[in-house]
């Protein structure tokens, strides 16, 4: 369970840091399978910080000050109100909320479909809470967040550091909510540094590889992975309620 677990992360963020895209997407789902669905949720919030660090680093300074503000204050609140519920709702309604996010998410991708929305200062704050909410509840609402930083208009380095910002608050959010509420026991602090090594290793490895393959076959790729995920978690709920 543990090499599955730590191969399927590895490449995660693999796929991941070259589709720009996809880390939690991918891991999750394993996640929320092999482990607890608590534990499989703190495990890949952990990671899927890790992956962010270098986003924040490479891209430092170039934020959008103004939309981490609309985007990110309801982002936080909500992320917290959602982390918070986990440890109240049943497991078949997170494990059916994640499969049917994950299940529209990857089926768009795949027919090249993005979600689009009116750059708006309202839209900005409704979408930054629906997304922190999502986050912390069932560790998925990236393309939300995707997609409404690129009605914006941000490119280039602005859309990778706000972009890599908004995420790091929302991980740092649910993350302390997670461990202050106890959903990551004792015996699983141990995959803590190995994940950050992981993180590192697949980091480098995706850096050499971005140079010879093209992101859109690795995106095709991903939005697959992430819809068998999704289609699995949702057949897994509904035998649980059979």
């Amino acid at each position: 369970m543990e090499l599955i677990f730590l191969v399927v992360a590895f490449f995660a963020v693999f796929l991941g840091n070259i589709a720009a895209f996809g880390i939690s997407s991918i891991l999750l789902p394993v996640a929320v399978n092999l482990f607890q669905f608590r534990t499989g949720l703190v495990l890949t919030s952990i990671f899927h910080i890790f992956g962010n660090f270098g986003r924040i680093g490479f891209f430092r300074g170039e934020y959008n000050r103004r939309l981490l503000l609309l985007f990110g204050v309801p982002n936080i609140l909500f992320t917290y109100i959602g982390a918070y519920l986990v440890g109240i709702v049943q497991g078949f309604f997170l494990r059916f909320g994640l499969g049917i996010i994950l299940v529209v998410y990857s089926s768009l991708g795949l027919v090249n479909k993005e979600l689009r929305f009116n750059p708006s200062d309202l839209n900005c704050v409704i979408g930054g809470s629906i997304y922190g909410f999502f986050s912390g509840f069932v560790g998925s609402g990236g393309p939300l967040r995707g997609a409404i930083l690129t009605s914006f208009g941000l490119t280039g380095g602005v859309y990778v550091a706000t972009n890599g910002g908004i995420s790091l608050f929302t991980d740092i959010t649910r993350i302390s909510v997670y461990l202050w509420r106890g959903y990551l026991l004792q015996e699983y602090y141990w995959y803590i540094p190995v994940l950050l090594l992981i993180a590192l290793t697949g980091g480098y490895f995706s850096k050499v590889a971005v140079k010879r393959v093209s992101n859109e076959f690795f995106r095709k790729i991903i939005h697959l992975a992430v819809l068998l995920a999704g289609l699995d978690l949702l057949l897994n709920a509904i035998k649980y309620l059979v």
